[in-house]
């Protein structure tokens, strides 16, 4: 059990408060975001809003964990760059794994967002700082780096490689023995059949990479 801050003020705090205070053994004691972003009344769902620039004289790393389930935009690298500074202010961040997922002693990392009805087969391995929205299907022996976000609905098979940074929008589905390289973005309903390129954009069925004028693609 952990005493816990999250990071943020608006519908994944709230969603993450939501979860963490009915289907988690730990206590959310406070908010935190960037002093510019503080609100007037610092007080989100009758807890206190800290700035996160001075966090840790408020709420020792010691004693208390974080948690920043955050968007995917900027292909993840926003959510990374807070997790990466809650690190190194020496804190700890827990994961959530909803009570209605299921799972098979996967290893699971920091930061992780697993929310109810994800079925994580048996030998899947997931990294640090993911979101795995509602209702995945993740399948066995494969292995899911960090800073990687899935929507809803998305069904990968077996033996699966997915690099870091890489999204995948509702309905997405991956054939088994794929190698999703890094910052991969597969849109809603699309069907991935072979090995993906760095920063490709991913659309059709049968998915086909995009022309893109950027070789790293922001949200």
């Amino acid at each position: 059990m952990a005493n816990v801050v999250i990071f943020g003020i608006k519908d994944f705090a709230e969603l993450a408060h939501y979860y963490l205070e009915r289907d988690s053994v730990h206590e959310v004691v406070a908010f935190s975001v960037n002093r510019d972003y503080l609100p007037e009344e610092p007080v989100f769902l009758g807890l206190p809003v800290v700035a996160f620039e001075d966090v840790e004289s408020l709420y020792s790393p010691d004693d208390h964990a974080f948690f920043a389930p955050m968007s995917p935009k900027n292909m993840n690298r926003d959510r990374e760059a807070v997790y990466q500074t809650i690190k190194g202010k020496g804190y700890q961040c827990i994961s959530y794994l909803s009570s209605k997922a299921t799972v098979f002693d996967n290893e699971i990392g920091e930061n992780c967002f697993i929310l109810e009805n994800n079925t994580l087969q048996p030998f899947t391995r997931i990294g640090n700082n993911v979101v795995l929205w509602s209702g995945n299907h993740i399948g066995h022996h494969s292995v899911i780096h960090d800073h990687v976000t899935f929507t809803s609905h998305v069904v990968m098979s077996g033996h699966c490689d997915i690099g870091s940074y890489s999204f995948f929008g509702v309905n997405s589905t991956l054939r088994d023995g794929l190698r999703i390289a890094e910052g991969s973005f597969v849109a809603m309903a699309s069907s991935i059949v072979k090995d993906t390129e760095a920063w490709g954009v991913y659309k059709g069925n049968p998915a086909i990479k995009l022309a893109m004028p950027s070789t790293k693609m922001k949200l």
